[in-house]
């Protein structure tokens, strides 16, 4: 059953992030496909989100979802925004996903 658990939080981080993603494009929510995006992936990601939360606790849940898709977001902005990420980005992406990843040893 925890497997499922972290199935739903998986696609919720990930719905999440192309949410996110999406916003940019959007621009102010003037433009129609990216907006609809946003929204879908939003949606889709609480109840992901709200799905994971009857399997897995509340704290460890909401650190990951959020822990994750903060690094998964950053990375997209990279891949598809020409972004760039410093040094101490870097580390503060790998703080974060070394203390989901404790939190979740726990």
């Amino acid at each position: 059953m925890m497997i499922l658990g972290y199935l739903f939080l998986a696609i919720a981080i990930f719905s999440e992030a192309i949410g996110a993603a999406m916003l940019k494009l959007s621009n102010g929510f003037t433009r129609f496909k990216p907006s609809a995006v946003v929204v879908a992936g939003y949606t889709l990601a609480f109840y992901m989100l709200s799905l994971t939360l009857n399997i897995i606790p509340l704290s460890m849940s909401y650190a990951t979802w959020s822990g994750v898709g903060t690094v998964l977001t950053a990375f997209f902005g990279v891949l598809f925004f020409k972004e760039t990420l410093n040094r101490q980005a870097l580390i503060g992406m790998a703080m974060l996903v070394s203390g989901v990843v404790l939190l979740n040893m726990s």
